[in-house]
């Protein structure tokens, strides 16, 4: 009887110790994330997936997601409720991330899209991707170049790079926060898709660069609801889009009355975007976004808008100059100011936010180009206003480990680790190939310890 219990103990402690890695041919739970489920085809790809409660017995939609930093489970675990409400199956990819170049993300595409046919009960007229920052890219690179995605969800990016808008066979939902500064790039593709037959719409939240908070997220995905219902794949349900129009209605109501005119006007051609086709509502909201048009305080509150961007781009123009001329004294005098700036609860506020973010973004590509050229002294400079503009940035203090372990100063860089892991770096495949980190003494599992992740 002792060695039963013996080995039951045994049992439970492995089970315990792989329950978040599934490997091929084990059964996948409901209402738990798996983090790593890896590809039986090649074992050095992986995925974190969210099974809704209610189980994968039929065909269900689903979403791949694809964030930035390869952290498959990071989306899951924001949105899984929504996943229980819709039932939506959520896949999110732990190999795709920034820097990855396009040959790459087809490569983990074509992997992750097969693992999952083979294991799940997927619904092939319900297909959906979802990215963040880089990773929206690499959801309408998929879209644009495999076919059978209905929709695609980019929050905080656009499509790649040299995309022109079109008549895509997919619907397009572009989400940003009013501190982002890829917002009004977004709002411009998005605005341009007008004069196609693309089904498209445009949510601003409140927030900054970063994935949406699940109450916006879950406008994204009713949004792709109410395209399978005009498509015929889901069954029209009347009872949910007379919801949805009483909690828009509400909602906008709430916002002119706020004074907040610009955001009431947005969530009226939202709600217009989302609607055609399917309810006669859209005259309500129709009508109400040109009343609110023609309110003057609506003008005014645009003009304002206007005045800001065209100042916000001309001060990035000018801190571009500054690349090459601003010592560390102008921007540390610089981001304190923007810093200081940010917090205030107004358009400008926001316009301060646009603009770290914008620098944050600079300073990692000329970091990192600077980093690959071993201009090190260059790098350094850059890499220290990286961690000045966003300190609770991990890439940045990895850039900076990198940099003190090409020093020889292997304990400095084991901090500067240690920190980039406290703001979320968990890559550990990536930081025991960093040639630099193998050539120092470094104490690996100390940093894993700290991680968390695949």
């Amino acid at each position: 009887m002792k060695s039963l219990a013996y080995i039951h103990i045994i049992l439970l402690i492995c089970c315990n110790a792989f329950a978040n890695k599934i490997h091929a041919q084990s059964a996948l739970p409901t209402g738990k994330i798996i983090e790593t489920v890896v590809c039986q085809a090649d074992a050095t790809q992986s995925y974190a997936v969210y099974m809704p409660v209610t189980g994968n017995n039929n065909a269900l939609p689903v979403v791949y997601f694809f964030d930035s930093h390869g952290s498959g489970a990071l989306p899951l675990t924001k949105y899984k409720a929504l996943a229980d409400e819709y039932g939506f199956i959520l896949v999110g990819s732990n190999n795709s991330k920034n820097g990855n170049d396009w040959a790459t993300a087809g490569n983990i595409w074509q992997r992750l899209f097969a693992d999952t046919q083979k294991r799940l009960k997927i619904n092939g007229n319900r297909i959906y991707t979802c990215g963040f920052s880089g990773g929206a890219k690499v959801a309408g690179y998929v879209a644009l170049k495999y076919g059978g995605i209905k929709g695609v969800i980019a929050n905080g990016a656009g499509l790649p790079d040299g995309v022109a808008a079109g008549d895509f066979n997919f619907s397009f939902t572009a989400l940003a926060g009013e501190g982002d500064m890829n917002m009004a790039g977004l709002v411009t593709f998005t605005g341009s898709l007008d004069n196609t037959r693309t089904r498209h719409r445009t949510i601003i939240f409140e927030g900054k660069h970063e994935w949406a908070p699940a109450a916006i997220m879950q406008l994204a995905f009713a949004g792709l609801q109410f395209d399978a219902m005009l498509q015929g794949t889901l069954a029209k349900n009347d009872a949910f889009i007379a919801n949805y129009i009483a909690d828009s209605k509400k909602r906008i109501d709430g916002l002119y009355t706020a004074g907040r005119y610009i955001k009431a006007e947005q969530d009226c051609k939202l709600s217009v975007a989302v609607l055609t086709g399917l309810s006669g509502e859209t005259a309500w909201f129709n009508n109400k976004a040109a009343s609110i048009a023609a309110n003057k305080l609506y003008q005014k509150q645009q003009q304002e808008q206007q005045a800001l961007l065209v100042k916000e781009q001309s001060m990035q123009e000018g801190y571009q100059q500054q690349f090459e001329q601003g010592g560390m004294d102008y921007w540390q005098k610089t981001i304190s100011g923007l810093q200081a700036a940010a917090a205030a609860k107004t358009e400008e506020g926001m316009m301060n936010q646009r603009l770290l973010a914008w620098l944050s973004l600079a300073f990692y590509s000329i970091s990192n180009q600077l980093i690959t050229g071993n201009q090190n002294d260059a790098a350094r400079h850059f890499v220290d206003l990286y961690k000045l503009a966003d300190a609770t940035n991990s890439e940045a203090w990895y850039f900076s480990a990198i940099l003190y372990a090409r020093q020889r100063q292997p304990k400095t860089a084991e901090n500067e680790l240690l920190k980039a892991t406290a703001y979320g770096f968990n890559d550990k495949a990536r930081m025991r190939q960093q040639p630099e980190f193998k050539a120092v003494p470094l104490n690996f599992a100390a940093i894993e310890s700290k991680m968390g992740g695949h």
